[in-house]
């Protein structure tokens, strides 16, 4: 089936999932999708959680224990949520290969830099060869490209990030990896009765908006 990543540079939980993607990448391939996280949120009619200022609070410090926890390196940018339109459009112009998505992301959660715009995020683009960085992210082939992953993300109903897809059956977050891939093991899993059931079950209440 096919295994497609859909991610954006402003998700601290991808970086966490990144290494392990590489890991799946190394027996199947894997098709890495970068896509505006923001796009997402208005589609769904959302408010990501850094919005939402408890949530904001908790979901840092959460994610910081969760890399220690796998000894994964971590550190937060100067300031968060911040615009990865740049970042998004340099992984594109860069081939959108594993060490471009590598190079960027640890750019901004290894090394905490800021990457929010071509001048941020020159050291990075010249590591991948690029030396023009405002020619390589204002491409407008590079905007129809990203605007595309979006469109195919939102095809497939994702609804957030990191996602990883195995043919149209959406896994959701760092912390839903493990459950990906017994399901790729095991495909039959996702139809047993009880998971067939969960998904059409009835809503009993609802919130009036």
């Amino acid at each position: 089936m096919p295994i497609v990543w859909y991610f954006d540079f402003i998700s601290p939980f991808a970086w966490l999932q990144w290494p392990k993607v590489l890991a799946l990448a190394a027996e199947r391939e894997v098709i890495l999708r970068p896509i505006l996280f923001a796009g997402v949120l208005a589609h769904h009619g959302q408010k990501g959680p850094a919005e939402i200022s408890g949530k904001r609070e908790f979901t840092y410090r959460h994610v910081l224990w969760r890399a220690r926890q796998a000894g994964r390196p971590l550190r937060f940018p100067p300031a968060h949520p911040f615009n990865p339109l740049a970042a998004l459009r340099l992984c594109i112009a860069a081939g959108c290969s594993d060490a471009a998505v590598d190079a960027i992301f640890e750019w901004i959660w290894a090394r905490g830099c800021v990457g929010d715009s071509a001048q941020t995020l020159a050291p990075v683009a010249a590591e991948l060869g690029i030396g023009d960085v405002a020619a390589a992210i204002g491409d407008p082939a590079v905007k129809a490209q990203l605007n595309g992953n979006f469109e195919a993300a939102i095809a497939e109903g994702v609804f957030g990030v990191p996602t990883l897809s195995l043919g149209g059956r959406l896994f959701w977050g760092d912390d839903a990896h493990e459950f990906a891939l017994a399901c790729l093991r095991d495909p039959a899993m996702w139809d047993e009765p009880e998971m067939r059931r969960v998904a059409t079950l009835p809503i009993a209440a609802a919130r009036k908006a």
